[in-house]
């Protein structure tokens, strides 16, 4: 699941029931091969010296991978990669016809096409330099008092600024069918709180440049005393850091749901001026708020009156120009590279420019550009087969609800209502967002920035008091993702994924049930990982479980993160189990129900032998084609300090080991290195 903050507009959405394509009982169809479809298996990528039970990511990857030279400007590359630079490339060419056209102001043309032109503008950009920020710096300098303090924040939190907490919108965990405002931990430069810990070399390096970065950040800007302030930033972060909660803590919703009337704000705040705060924000008729990290905000409260005004004009013009850098002139965007990309991740150069206005585009004007995405490489038919693979899934996850040997009937009856009730989303919305109130112009990066926060913030306040908006997407249809909403117990995939290695519409079923059936499962698994089995079928945060089969589930899952805590991704370096078990109970369960649905569809006839692979070997060379990736070692250190996704190798291995068609699809004995006895073996779903 995606934090609150990225799902502020989409995380409760249609309640609508799936349909299946036919009766609840009959076992689904495949779909009609009047043609001959290829196998879909990318023999030129795999190694066959490699034994299939030893490293089966490996087997089907290794020669690609053995191959690959990473892209200077890329930390990682996959799939997942390949697909977003294809969709970007598309992205593009709609966004050229827009940026070389003369289009009337207000036009969807208009909008795309000078939102583009202003961030490639870098003569403008360079002309301005830190100027288009300089009026809210002066913002903060004018401080006198902690009243005043906290609306900055106010202001701060609404267009993306550094504040210590953040607020945002989101459908109510306990009753999913209205808003609720959340607060939840904020004010770190640095990924994530263990970044300013860890004592190892490498944490201590990157500390030690990241203070260098502040430094060289604040000389750009002509800040006083560049050096003291870097170091004094970094003090006051860490002492932040030491505030939050832990990472892996945080995933527990049931644990951090805490509503607070606004009347009892200042028994847990007393010294933060919350009347005030909230008619910065025009929410003053609210009559209750969520703590999701009830203790940090309490403690930021003495934070927040110990620490000096002086000090926290030093943090705020961080986060200010922090937010900023990547857009504002050369030196600044440079710098900005130097240490979040090449230093964390190990990028080696920058993304041409023109990428990076596609992701700003898309971020902006996302479904503007979808609409003309959707028409152009999103044919109808592949929308029509990917609906009856997810019927089969679906049908394929019930069968193996119902034949669960763990669970008892009282809370088997409650999961297959949750079942019957999710929502499915594919392709594009069926209503587009409405762009008529943003004004963007030209020659005016930051004012089209701040104007389009604007009118997201005023959406964000329409919304509140009112039904959720249940058809909004939180992904364009641009994006190579797909995602589980729990409190709209749905499951959205945009049209960008469907397409190889997920999709193949000229592949033969198994590899695609491998594929985009495993992401399927995956997506339909969320809503029965460690966090989103926490809620019910409508959306709603309750204990749907009996004890004993709750106490079951978590004894199942901690074997899979047992497992998980042994992978060793670089020496002294091992995947956290905790951490990824959301993700990893996904790719279980997504890869057992994808091959359980490819075997219904298969109605009892053998499968056909193709290229030499049976069915089921198609299956599993599917999924781990999926996962196709080489990363950086700095990449590859930050993804498993900061991700809930384990590296694609283990997401490969570490599920597919636990699954005993495997074992027989590949004669895989306890000679190999993947071998796990049965009794080890875990199965939840």
């Amino acid at each position: 699941m995606k934090s609150v903050a990225s799902l502020s507009v989409a995380l409760a959405l249609s309640a609508c029931s799936p349909q299946n394509t036919q009766p609840e009982n009959q076992a689904p169809t495949a779909v009609s091969q009047q043609q001959e479809l290829k196998s879909g298996v990318n023999k030129e990528n795999m190694d066959l010296t490699v034994d299939p039970g030893n490293d089966f990511f490996q087997y089907v990857n290794g020669t690609w991978v053995d191959n690959l030279e990473i892209p200077a400007d890329k930390s990682s590359y996959g799939a997942f990669t390949i697909l977003r630079d294809e969709s970007q490339d598309h992205v593009m060419k709609i966004i050229k016809s827009s940026a070389e056209g003369d289009f009337a102001d207000g036009t969807d043309e208009q909008k795309v096409g000078d939102f583009y032109r202003a961030y490639m503008d870098t003569d403008k950009l360079n002309e301005l330099g830190i100027s288009p920020i300089n009026a809210d710096i002066e913002k903060i300098q004018a401080i006198t008092n902690y009243d005043e303090l906290a609306a900055y924040f106010a202001y701060a939190i609404r267009y993306g600024y550094a504040s210590p907490f953040n607020v945002g919108q989101n459908a109510d965990f306990k009753s999913p069918e209205s808003y609720m405002i959340y607060t939840w931990q904020s004010g770190l430069g640095l990924p994530e709180r263990d970044y300013y810990f860890k004592d190892d070399t490498k944490s201590q390096e990157i500390r030690d440049a990241y203070v260098k970065h502040i430094e060289t950040m604040f000389t750009l800007a002509e800040f006083d005393a560049p050096s003291d302030n870097a170091q004094l930033l970094f003090d006051m972060e860490s002492r932040i850091a030491e505030l939050h909660m832990k990472k892996e803590e945080v995933r527990n919703w049931a644990a951090n749901y805490n509503k607070v009337p606004v009347s009892e704000l200042s028994t847990h705040m007393p010294n933060f001026p919350w009347e005030l705060f909230l008619k910065e924000m025009e929410l003053d008729d609210l009559d209750s708020i969520v703590f999701l990290q009830t203790d940090f905000m309490k403690q930021m409260d003495t934070f927040i009156t110990e620490t000096s005004l002086e000090d926290w004009k030093v943090f705020l013009k961080w986060g200010l120009l922090n937010a900023s850098a990547s857009r504002l002139s050369e030196d600044f965007d440079t710098a900005n590279f130097n240490f979040y990309s090449k230093t964390l991740r190990g990028v080696e150069e920058p993304e041409p420019r023109w990428r990076r206005a596609v992701s700003l585009s898309n971020a902006h004007v996302g479904e503007v550009i979808g609409k003309v995405y959707v028409k152009q490489y999103f044919p109808p038919e592949a929308k029509e087969r990917m609906t009856e693979m997810v019927s089969n899934l679906l049908l394929a996850y019930k069968d193996s609800i119902e034949k669960l040997d763990w669970m008892t009937d009282e809370t088997r009856e409650q999961a297959l209502d949750k079942l019957s009730k999710f929502t499915v989303k594919i392709g594009y919305p069926d209503t587009w967002k409405d762009y008529s109130q943003l004004v963007v112009k030209g020659s005016d990066l930051f004012g089209n920035l701040k104007r389009s926060s604007d009118v997201a913030y005023e959406e964000m306040l329409k919304k509140q008091g009112g039904p959720v908006w249940k058809h909004e997407w939180g992904m364009t249809p641009q994006t190579v993702n797909a995602y589980y909403n729990p409190t709209a117990n749905e499951i959205v995939f945009p049209a960008a994924i469907l397409q190889p290695p997920f999709f193949d519409m000229n592949a033969e079923d198994a590899v695609n049930y491998g594929g985009i059936g495993a992401v399927i499962g995956h997506e339909i698994g969320h809503g029965f990982d460690d966090a989103g089995s926490t809620f019910d079928g409508d959306g709603a945060l309750r204990n749907w479980w009996t004890d004993t089969d709750r106490q079951e589930f978590e004894a199942r899952t901690a074997k899979l993160v047992e497992q998980f805590n042994e992978f060793e991704a670089l020496p002294e370096l091992f995947v956290n189990g905790e951490y990824t078990l959301g993700e990893n109970i996904g790719d279980l369960g997504g890869i057992s129900i994808a091959l359980k649905a490819y075997h219904l569809t298969l109605e009892g006839e053998e499968a056909p032998v193709i290229d030499g692979y049976t069915g089921d070997q198609r299956v599993f060379i599917g999924y781990g084609q999926v996962w196709a990736s080489k990363y950086r070692d700095e990449a590859l250190r930050s993804q498993i300090q900061t991700d809930t996704h384990s590296p694609t190798k283990f997401r490969t291995n570490g599920a597919l080991r636990n699954v005993p068609e495997f074992y027989e699809a590949f004669d895989v004995t306890e000679e190999n290195d993947l071998y796990l006895p049965p009794e080890e073996r875990v199965k939840i779903w």
